[in-house]
């Protein structure tokens, strides 16, 4: 409740010409790293004024948050993991996913230079960005794999990506779990690489596009034209070398050309066109709320928590087939 009123007051303070303006609509994100890419994209090539919608970026760290925002109503479309909107439908939340930026879990569990092997890990501590989202699944998960238990290791919330990154640097944290493009920085450094997390989590629904349900109904045409500018970023980011470099580099901070070139070739490909969510992801994300989380049954009904009626219409009216054979799809 404390964080919610902290919430509402900060967008009352800080977003008040933003809400009151009536075409002006809010999209929160979840990390800042490459993975973002088609969303920078669409917001700094035009391509939301381009399909007639003007959209504003926020970034809240962790699915969380973002869902939070969303269900009071501060913002208007959110990107996360699908943990963070399933957990919302879950509890009777007022949200439903309508799209998908990326089906693989882009992250590497990396340590400290002196922890050569998973077992190391035992009484040390990991770093997550919040409890109950991507992070703190997929880390489960390895240690799982490597039957390590929960008991053995401390987990620690710690923020986002660069937070993290830089916690590892101070020797603040053993271990954490990051995006592919601050891995390699973390391997510039000398610290380990001990997994792969694709390797070990073959579909997982890393970035999905989430509104209200009672919006979708609502505002169908914002959400559509929403689509479609995100599915132009697509393009753009697979197609578009060059501005898609530049456009990393300008929002991630990066001068040195060859590390930012880096970080597109990882994420070149790898966003979907249609944008669509991969079913075997969710359903996965599904059976580990079901096992870890007492009193909730997850449901093999994808509709619950899935609505891709508006890309369906799009490509039913052809849309997409301005971008066919060009995208690099994946």
């Amino acid at each position: 409740m404390v964080s919610a009123l902290i919430l509402s007051g900060f967008f009352s303070l800080v977003w008040p010409a933003v809400l009151s303006a009536e075409q002006r609509y809010l999209h929160s994100y979840s990390g800042i790293s490459s993975t973002q890419g088609t969303i920078w994209a669409a917001k700094d090539l035009g391509l939301f004024e381009k399909y007639g919608i003007t959209v504003d970026l926020v970034f809240m760290s962790g699915g969380a948050r973002g869902m939070q925002a969303l269900l009071g109503g501060s913002t208007h479309f959110a990107d996360s993991d699908g943990i963070a909107p399933i957990n919302a439908v879950l509890r009777g939340g007022d949200v439903v996913i309508v799209g998908g930026l990326n089906n693989r879990h882009q992250f590497k569990f990396v340590a400290q230079k002196e922890i050569r092997e998973p077992s190391d890990l035992r009484g040390k501590k990991i770093g997550v960005a919040n409890f109950g989202g991507s992070n703190e699944f997929a880390a489960l998960l390895a240690l799982k794999k490597w039957n390590i238990p929960r008991e053995a290791v401390t987990l620690v919330a710690s923020g986002g990506s660069p937070v993290r990154l830089a916690a590892m640097e101070k020797k603040g944290l053993d271990a954490t779990v990051l995006p592919y493009d601050h891995s390699l920085t973390a391997a510039r450094m000398g610290m380990n690489i001990l997994a792969d997390i694709p390797d070990l989590i073959a579909s997982f629904p890393d970035k999905v596009l989430t509104v209200r349900r009672s919006f979708l109904k609502k505002e169908r045409e914002v959400v559509k034209r929403y689509l479609q500018a995100l599915s132009e970023g697509v393009y753009q980011f697979n197609t578009d070398r060059e501005r898609s470099i530049g456009i990393l580099a300008s929002r991630l901070k990066v001068r040195d050309p060859k590390v930012v070139e880096e970080n597109y070739n990882l994420y070149r490909g790898v966003f979907p066109l249609p944008p669509r969510v991969g079913r075997d992801g969710l359903r996965n994300v599904l059976e580990q709320i079901q096992l870890q989380t007492v009193g909730i049954k997850a449901e093999p009904d994808l509709q619950r928590f899935l609505d891709e009626s508006v890309i369906d219409e799009l490509e039913k009216e052809g849309f997409y087939k301005r971008f066919t054979g060009k995208e690099v799809r994946k």
